[in-house]
């Protein structure tokens, strides 16, 4: 069950990254390249593209898998991976 969680995550956060990338900024327009107004940021906004909706979807299911791994994560762990490491002796300090 973990591993198809981890599949989903790691397959989500590929096409999360992809779709932002393909969206284009709010301010496309000529207009906002040379400094003038642009009605996109002043006027009213669109219809929601479908790129904006399937960014929404696939941030709540990247959400949703990276809370499930991070409480499965907590409830398997042991304790501190250093509890197990050998102890070295201080080193002696130099006489004068």
């Amino acid at each position: 069950m973990v591993a198809l969680v981890w599949a989903v995550h790691i397959l989500v956060s590929v096409l999360l990254i992809l779709v932002v990338l393909i969206q284009g900024g709010e301010n496309v327009d000529i207009t906002a390249a040379f400094g003038g107004v642009s009605q996109a940021a002043f006027g009213p906004r669109g219809t929601v593209t479908t790129l904006a909706k399937a960014t929404w979807v696939l941030a709540i299911i990247f959400v949703m898998t990276s809370i499930t791994l991070s409480v499965w994560a907590t409830k398997s762990s042991t304790g501190s991976v250093l509890e197990n490491a050998p102890r070295r002796s201080a080193p002696a300090a130099p006489k004068r």
